[in-house]
């Protein structure tokens, strides 16, 4: 066990305590953040949304040669059923669609509107034939004319979904047919400020993330059609910084997994395409989005790519198989920037982009290798290597002694903690399978805790009137480890078909108060050598651990997430690790991600901190805040995609002491260093 002379112990981190300011880097190199859009007044491009003058011609050339596979791609596009001349819009004055298209009325006939609008117009530029302009013109018009709002549960989602195919469309329209008056623009134009934005700018980071990477692409591509830089400089923004679900690393994570992975493969592909043609519309406004937290949209494609054609990946939460193998057009638009355009090799986006059997996109975002190919391809993104072995593995880490006693799932965990407890201590090994508490288990002194790895999940019954899975049984408790397990804080063991509605309501703030483990001492003993490993404890609406009093603690190989709602004590109380008058703690190696409400970490009073190694992204708050501290140390994390800083001091008398943070990556927080 790692342990530390206590020395001045608790005692000197009762420090004095003035305002939150981020941490300023001592002691070694120290990554600055890209959070903000440069205020550079570049021209706006037209036409500039999904194609420029440039890919437009290329298309066209292509197509009217023959060529593959732009010939076999444009097929698709006359093969469809809004490709022909007697297609007859169908306005709504309101349009309503309840959630997964319930009640509909209007949506599907905006739908084929939209897709309509531009399938004319680039069957107008491809062939000439003006009956094409003028039927896009017609159906921009008795829309314009007669649409007046959305509602029910999809309207921010059937606007994102269609705002931006009449803007492409009315993008390429205006830049080639001088036969459609400044009147029906401006009427169009009417409906896009009057009805769309006011729908969409405030964007809904709290539904899945498809949500806001449809509604960015569609915001941003209304800026540029309406020449508005503000709404562009706002959708750059969010992209970048947007909370909950929304921004690029709230949506893909530094393993390249995705906010909607563990949904289905159907939804992350369609939040992965929004998230490309907003990159792609930025790209030809000469604002590069794609690059952003180090190419994590490629990361994000590579991944998903590659569990699509069958390998395993790495996951936070259980992957979903539902529409694995349906590959959506989404990849060669990706494949044609990285791949092509910044040389970067991208093996498991080039095999699926061959498995899409309608690739609808070649046609006008796709050229392939278009100047001198480069000797040797830059390397294809790489995952964080960051806490990779964070939380209960799929098998355990070690192995029990022989002497501990076996606790079935069903078989009291108490009752075996208390045999120990007369026996002066010792090992219970859980085996596999859902161990449900009747009751919050009372830690005793000298016990641990081994399980078998992410197979072996501790549930508190909601119906036992509990708060927490876990407290400290006495005041001065010492010698225990947690070792190779899952604490689940949820109200159900497992997670629904659509997670995000699961933390929808954790984030409640009348929710039921729902911990993991709480060791809180009486603030007279001391409770001494705590060790953690392996163990994930996730889904919390209180703190998921919660420490006061505790001296020589360590944290090691852990993921501690998806905690601190609004329960009471409420928003910004509850973390996923809140440490108060701790000393003496190594934390390594751990996840801390996704508070609701809260902070990965939040250190109060704490007496030598050292957290290394470790993953503090997407949460509300700060990744690590630090209150009335002394000697803490932050090395070598990644700290990224925070509503506050990456690591913060927040202090109320006098500033922490001794603060150091070096080799860290703070990237794409809202409060910069």
């Amino acid at each position: 066990m790692f342990l530390l002379q206590s020395g001045a112990g608790l005692a000197a981190a009762v420090l004095p305590g003035l305002g939150q300011t981020p941490v300023t880097p001592a002691g070694g190199a120290h990554r600055s953040e890209v959070t903000a859009t440069k205020s550079v007044r570049l021209p706006i491009v037209h036409p500039g949304i999904l194609q420029t003058r440039a890919d437009l011609e290329f298309a066209k050339a292509k197509i009217r040669a023959g060529q593959e596979p732009w010939k076999s791609a444009w097929q698709i596009w006359l093969d469809s059923s809004v490709a022909a001349l007697d297609f007859t819009p169908k306005p709504s004055v309101h349009v309503i669609r309840g959630a997964y298209d319930a009640g509909d009325q209007g949506g599907r006939d905006l739908q084929e509107s939209a897709s309509a609008a531009e399938n004319h117009v680039m069957q107008w530029y491809v062939t000439g034939d003006e009956a094409h302009a003028r039927k896009a013109i017609e159906i921009f018009d008795v829309w314009s004319g007669t649409l007046a709002d959305f509602f029910e549960n999809d309207a921010m989602l059937l606007a994102g979904w269609t705002g931006g195919q009449f803007c492409n469309a009315a993008e390429i329209l205006r830049a080639t047919y001088p036969g459609w008056s400044a009147q029906s623009q401006e009427q169009l134009k009417r409906m896009l400020l009057t009805v769309y934005v006011p729908l969409l700018r405030m964007f809904y980071p709290e539904a899945n993330g498809n949500w806001d990477a449809a509604i960015m692409y569609t915001l941003l591509s209304i800026g540029v059609f309406c020449e508005d830089r503000v709404l562009m400089e706002s959708v750059y923004r969010h992209y970048r910084l947007g909370l909950v679900n929304s921004g690029i690393t709230r949506y893909v994570y530094p393993s390249g997994q995705c906010e909607e992975t563990c949904r289905d493969q159907g939804h992350t592909q369609l939040g992965l395409g929004y998230l490309v043609n907003t990159c792609v519309v930025a790209w030809n406004q000469g604002v590069d989005l794609f690059a952003e937290a180090d190419n994590r949209l490629a990361l994000g494609i590579e991944y998903t790519a590659r569990y699509m054609l069958g390998e395993d990946v790495p996951v936070y939460g259980r992957i979903s198989e539902v529409t694995r193998g349906r590959f959506s057009d989404i990849y060669h638009a990706v494949l044609q920037h990285y791949r092509y355009e910044k040389h970067m090799a991208m093996p498991y986006t080039e095999k699926a982009a061959q498995k899409v059997v309608r690739a609808h996109s070649v046609t006008t975002m796709f050229r392939g290798e278009t100047g001198k190919a480069p000797a040797k391809l830059k390397p294809a993104p790489e995952p964080s290597q960051i806490a990779v072995m964070a939380g209960a593995q799929a098998r355990p880490t070690g192995a029990p002694p022989a002497a501990a006693i076996p606790v079935a799932p069903g078989e009291s965990i108490q009752d075996a903690l208390d045999r120990l407890k007369a026996n002066g201590g010792g090992t219970l090994s859980l085996a596999a399978g859902l161990h449900t508490l009747p009751a919050t288990l009372k830690l005793p002194s000298g016990v641990t805790i081994t399980g078998t790895g992410m197979d072996c999940e501790l549930f508190l019954d909601p119906k036992a009137g509990h708060e927490a899975a876990m407290i400290n049984g006495e005041p001065d408790m010492h010698d225990v480890v947690l070792r190779d397990l899952v604490i689940e804080g949820g109200q159900q063991p497992a997670a629904s078909r659509d997670p995000n509605s699961d933390v929808g309501r954790r984030r409640l703030a009348y929710g039921p108060i729902r911990a993991g483990i709480v060791l809180q001492g009486d603030g007279k003993s001391v409770m001494r050598n705590v060790r953690f490993e392996h163990i994930t404890v996730r889904n919390c609406t209180y703190n998921a651990v919660e420490l006061f009093g505790v001296e020589q603690v360590e944290i090691v190989n852990c993921d501690i997430s998806g905690s601190g709602g609004m329960v009471p004590p409420g928003h910004g109380k509850n973390h996923n690790l809140k440490m108060n008058r701790v000393a003496h703690v190594a934390i390594s190696g751990s996840r801390f991600a996704d508070s609701m409400w809260g902070h990965g970490i939040a250190v109060i009073f704490g007496h030598e901190v050292a957290i290394r190694d470790c993953e503090l992204t997407r949460n509300q708050l700060d990744g690590v805040m630090i209150a009335e501290s002394l000697q803490v140390t932050v090395e070598n994390c990644l700290a990224e995609g925070n509503g506050g800083a990456g690591i913060a001091q927040e202090t109320w008398m006098e500033p922490n002491r001794t603060v150091t943070a070096r080799n860290n990556i703070l990237r794409n927080n809202v409060m910069t260093s």
